[in-house]
């Protein structure tokens, strides 16, 4: 009998789609970092990777990159996941040996795992650790003609489980409007980065606001424990998940999170509903060899090990969101959106060419890809592209706090004229030079109504409030200085 007791030929199909879907997210993940990180992360970057490894242990951020660090070498390590990404979701391993499959697997988990843990607060989002985490289970489900080894599947749920759960627990324990049912009233139009709907999202009627927190409860604290359920009671779990997961898709920008929680809810589909769409044929599978067998149970314990921190967390009175209780964030804790924002506010880079920054001084606007800017831009589609600035300088809005450790330099590569850092913007003011002053200044925002829509063609209206960054000069030593 060997191993067959927990393999399940009827999960091919599942396994498959897993697997293919992860790869398209490892490739969009390993783009994002390969694009971004010279301007961010770089030796000359904002938050330069050398400096924080000089105060970083091996054991508190394991990475390659204590090993060695230079930009040249970031970028093989990125687009070496970018290949092994396009070959993984091309079939490459399907029908490799097993030990060769596991290989290929563990090369995109290290190497993200190492950019994660140099990443400092450009990598702070939960959905980096959970493509870690989903990336570690991914490397023993083996290759596509060897049956699938339903335990691994079973601790796909369960991260899928702590993923919608812990999401859901985190709003009732958090903002009173998930308990009134009205957050839904901001929420769309607050959003870190609003999509190209956002606005039409913002604008239905209240009671379908409350009809949509309703149904995200049901979602997200109700429908997992039927991810564990026989079939076909969790396919259908499954499929509600992904259909809320895709209604977030529509509704905003929120990087690969959504993408990747649907991705998560495939293995609790019924197989064999996948295989009749799938073109081609089920292979004839193969048995799992004994010593698989035995890393899979291996596997099995120190999850659950390890899941014990992170249900103390779901269980107890005060919940962390996107926590990690280990360097290698095997298992980890999730949530979104405890509080909701009620007035949306966004930082506005400004700069200028004249001698002095006196009233008569012209102040030109920077321009970001995805946050708003100008009230007449319609909101645009990036998702599950991750910007990484403009994320960030929605959090820089929220508080003064968030934005200290790096917002500083931001200007000051500005005012340097830096072109990696430009092509993280939309427009350059300046097209091509330095300008002589930079300030930041914050403005409130919100959606315009469907007549101010109609009447002035903007999607929103803003008004100045105060500044935050006075008008600052390069220094030389680099930084920004006040003028």
């Amino acid at each position: 009998m060997g191993w067959d007791w927990f393999a399940d030929p009827d999960y091919w199909a599942s396994r498959l789609v897993f697997q293919r879907l992860l790869a398209a997210i490892y490739l969009v993940a390993f783009v994002c970092a390969a694009n971004q990180f010279r301007a961010l992360l770089g030796t000359n970057g904002i938050t330069p990777i050398p400096r924080f490894l000089e105060k970083t242990s091996w054991r508190r951020s394991p990475s390659v990159f204590h090993l060695y660090y230079s930009d040249r070498f970031f970028a093989v390590l990125a687009w070496t996941g970018v290949a092994i990404s396009v070959a993984l979701l091309f079939g490459a391993a399907d029908s490799a040996p097993v030990w060769v499959t596991l290989l290929i697997w563990a090369v995109p988990w290290a190497l993200y795992l190492s950019i994660l843990n140099v990443g400092q607060v450009w990598y702070g989002f939960g959905w980096e650790s959970l493509l870690v985490e989903a990336g570690f289970l991914a490397i023993f489900l083996g290759p596509a003609d060897m049956a699938p080894p339903v335990i691994v599947l079973w601790l796909l749920r369960w991260l899928l489980f702590r993923v919608e759960f812990g999401a859901g627990l985190i709003k009732m324990r958090g903002d009173r409007c998930w308990r009134d049912l009205t957050c839904l009233n901001y929420h769309h139009e607050t959003q870190p980065m609003p999509g190209p709907l956002s606005w039409y999202f913002h604008h239905l009627p209240r009671p379908l606001h409350k009809v949509e927190v309703l149904a995200n409860h049901a979602a997200q604290l109700v429908v997992p424990f039927a991810l564990f359920a026989p079939q076909p009671v969790a396919t259908v779990a499954a499929a509600i998940v992904i259909g809320t997961q895709g209604w977030l898709m529509l509704s905003g920008n929120f990087s690969w999170l959504n993408a990747l929680t649907i991705t998560l809810a495939v293995p609790a589909v019924d197989g064999r509903l996948l295989e009749a769409v799938l073109p081609g044929d089920r292979p004839e599978l193969t048995p799992i060899p004994s010593w698989y067998g035995a890393v899979v149970l291996a596997l099995t314990v120190l999850v659950l090990a390890l899941s014990y921190l992170p249900v103390r967390n779901l269980v107890g009175k005060r919940q962390l969101m996107n926590a990690s209780f280990t360097s290698l964030r095997l298992v980890n804790t999730y949530g979104a959106f405890g509080t909701v924002t009620r007035t949306r506010h966004e930082v506005v880079l400004e700069g200028t060419d004249a001698p002095i920054p006196g009233p008569g001084a012209e102040w030109r606007e920077y321009e970001f890809k995805g946050k708003p800017g100008d009230p007449m831009r319609r909101p645009r589609q990036f998702a599950p592209y991750h910007l990484r600035l403009d994320w960030m300088m929605w959090f820089a809005a929220l508080s003064s706090r968030y934005g200290a450790s790096w917002l500083p330099g931001l200007v000051a590569k500005l005012l340097a004229g830096d072109r990696r850092t430009i092509r993280l913007l939309r427009t350059d003011p300046f097209a091509g030079t330095a300008p002589t002053f930079v300030r930041a200044r914050l403005f409130s925002y919100r959606f315009s109504t469907a007549r101010e829509r109609t009447e002035t063609g903007a999607w929103w209206v803003r008004e100045p409030e105060h500044t935050v960054i006075p008008p600052c000069r390069l220094a030389e030593d680099g930084t920004a200085q006040r003028a």
